[in-house]
């Protein structure tokens, strides 16, 4: 007798079973985490509904991450990191405003090599530990939203960030205990949830305007391949800039002096707050008193905005012409124009998107979760738990060329900009010397014909080449770039068979050593962990009885004797006194004294509420 398998809807019943694979859009600003579940890709949402979260950590001795960090911006700026993102696989000479920031940085030997750092109340943290923080919050999510450890996810990046920046966050989802199925370029992710949802076909550009990064793509959409022509954008252009020129506009009209980092901070907060009110509204006001009793009092018009940010919006434009060109086409031959990132809610965005393609753009999908939908469609792919019928193969691009060094400092491309991944291109090389025997391979990236000009990825030695005249030697190096972007290259004497490889890890990122010694020390440090977190849990629930209790007392104080009322206050004080320690049955002795406490005044209250609701009405009535 044969028996049927059984599972829930959306869910097969091993031995097919549905394995829990997550999309996530780390960003700039804000982060989300997706996945599909009957078929179709949603959003996860946390445990009051809210489905993103903002990418900003708060280190007072222990961490922080979300809306609760996101409100100690003004307060304690130089301990609440946002926007870590832009810091990812960075120098300190590659990042922008950083005068304007609150932030201690921290940087090694020599500020041309290895990533910032930022100095916090928790120790020196790097940006890939920062957003460890972040992607551990969206898999502890995703794990409590599906019921289960997660099989693995699909991370999405900038198409324009580079190699360092893509092992950088690698390195970050390690950190956070999560498997990366693959990294996926945020256009292409895009486009996967268009593709899919709307069954498009054609030409399409992808306009990702987010926090902190700008990426232009142009897709060819047919029949299930999803072929990327053509990549371009900057990796440090983004809403934060839109921001820092409002920033800069009310300091220019308000006169202000030189401003102490919270209140750099407090008008930053303002000033993001100004242009996001702007999308909806001709006119934004912006009063702000400041800790040194200045105050602010100006109104943003949209004309005024739109002049301000003018060139930004432009240098889009820029890039976008630049990627057409190198797909060979022109805008009119653009299908439709994808719209992507919080940032293209900006109507002067819009208006130039549309000017310059000739057409609306689409916004049918919620710019903010239309990149983590893409992630969770493709994570399920590599899952394995697509149907048959939904086959699609998915081609991308890397976003710059890669290439070595050569004599007199010049670059040799191996692999250019816009091959398509995975991809593997060989040359041949020989000695410049009588003699030589050994030969340094300096692996770089970019686009210019000088060293200088290109970003240095890793350098290695091939030793052991037979002595020949100069030219003599056969030298074949290979280039291997797999789907995440990440690459590999092997150096090989074609005579002796002497060969030499690198896995490409770029100074920015972290060492397997400091991974796994970050690792351990999670491990070792997860009951501090724990017991932090079930502290601060307990200090949050004592905030709100005090503020329940405190509310009641001002509304309704007459109902208690002068004795009962001091009984209650008293209790009270006992609760503000031990909440701020770290005592957590203390403050769950405390809660439960100020609950007791108070049953007797809740009953009056409530009966009084009985009464007044009652009275005047007759029993026909009820």
């Amino acid at each position: 007798m044969a028996l049927l398998q059984i599972a829930e809807p959306g869910e097969s019943a091993a031995p097919h079973e549905h394995r829990l694979a997550v999309g996530i859009d780390l960003g700039t600003t804000n982060s989300l985490v997706a996945t599909v579940r009957s078929g179709m890709a949603g959003v996860l949402n946390d445990e009051q509904g809210r489905s993103l979260l903002p990418s900003v950590v708060h280190y007072d001795g222990g961490t922080i991450v979300g809306y609760e960090a996101q409100a100690r911006q003004s307060i304690d700026p130089r301990n609440t990191i946002v926007s870590v993102k832009r810091f990812m696989g960075r120098g300190l000479k590659d990042i922008a405003h950083v005068e304007s920031m609150p932030y201690d940085f921290v940087t090694g030997s020599s500020e041309a090599e290895g990533m910032v750092k930022l100095r916090t109340a928790a120790g020196i943290k790097s940006p890939v530990e920062i957003s460890a923080d972040i992607l551990r919050t969206l898999r502890e999510r995703a794990e409590n939203s599906l019921g289960g450890a997660l099989t693995g996810a699909v991370i999405t990046v900038p198409a324009y960030f580079d190699d360092a920046q893509r092992q950088a966050t690698k390195d970050a989802a390690r950190l956070a205990g999560i498997n990366v199925l693959r990294l996926l370029n945020e256009p292409t992710a895009a486009a996967i949830a268009y593709g899919l949802d709307n069954g498009a076909e054609g030409t399409y550009a992808v306009y990702d305007l987010g926090g902190g990064t700008f990426d232009i793509s142009i897709l060819k959409l047919a029949k299930g391949i999803f072929q990327v022509l053509a990549t371009g954008g900057d990796s440090a252009l983004g809403g934060d800039d839109f921001d820092q020129r409002v920033f800069c506009w009310i300091i220019e009209q308000a006169k202000l002096a030189p401003l102490s980092p919270h209140d750099a901070r407090l008008l930053l907060t303002h000033a993001r707050e100004a242009k996001e009110y702007l999308t909806s509204h001709g006119e934004a006001p912006i009063t702000v008193k400041l800790g040194s009793s200045e105050y602010v009092d100006l109104k943003l018009t949209t004309e005024i905005f739109a002049e301000i940010t003018k060139n930004l919006v432009q240098k889009t434009l820029q890039s976008t012409r630049k990627a057409l060109r190198d797909a060979g086409l022109a805008p009119a031959d653009v299908k439709g124009v994808v719209m992507v990132g919080g940032s293209t809610r900006m109507p002067q965005v819009q208006r130039a998107v549309a000017d310059y393609f000739g057409h609306e753009p689409l916004n049918n999908l919620d710019p903010d979760k239309v990149v983590a939908l893409g992630a969770a469609i493709q994570a399920n792919l590599l899952a394995g738990n697509h149907a048959g019928d939904d086959d699609w193969l998915l081609l991308d691009v890397i976003p710059l060329s890669l290439g070595l060094e050569t004599m007199g400092g010049l670059v040799e491309k191996i692999i250019p900009r816009n091959s398509t991944i995975p991809v593997a291109r060989a040359q041949e090389f020989t000695t410049f010397k009588d003699g030589q025997t050994g030969l340094v391979v300096h692996v770089v990236q970019g686009e210019r014909e000088l060293i200088s000009d290109c970003r240095s990825l890793a350098r290695f030695e091939l030793r052991g080449i037979p002595p020949m005249v100069a030219g003599a030697a056969r030298i074949r190096v290979t280039f291997q770039v797999d789907a995440d972007g990440l690459l590999s290259v092997a150096a090989r004497e074609q005579t002796s068979g002497h060969e030499a490889r690198i896995e490409v890890k770029p100074s920015y990122g972290l060492t397997d050593d400091e991974i796994t010694s970050m690792l351990k020390d999670s491990f070792n440090h997860a009951s501090d962990d724990a017991f932090r977190r079930a502290l601060r849990e307990a200090q949050v629930e004592a905030q709100r009885l005090l503020e329940a209790v405190q509310s009641a007392l001002m509304e309704s104080a007459e109902l208690l004797s002068l004795m009962e009322k001091s009984h209650i206050e008293s209790l009270v004080a006992r609760l503000q006194a031990v909440m701020i320690g770290d005592d957590r049955r203390a403050i769950d002795d405390a809660m439960d004294a100020l609950n007791k406490g108070t049953a007797e005044f809740a009953a009056r209250r409530m009966n009084r509420s009985v009464q007044r609701a009652l009275s005047g009405r007759k029993v026909s009535e009820l």
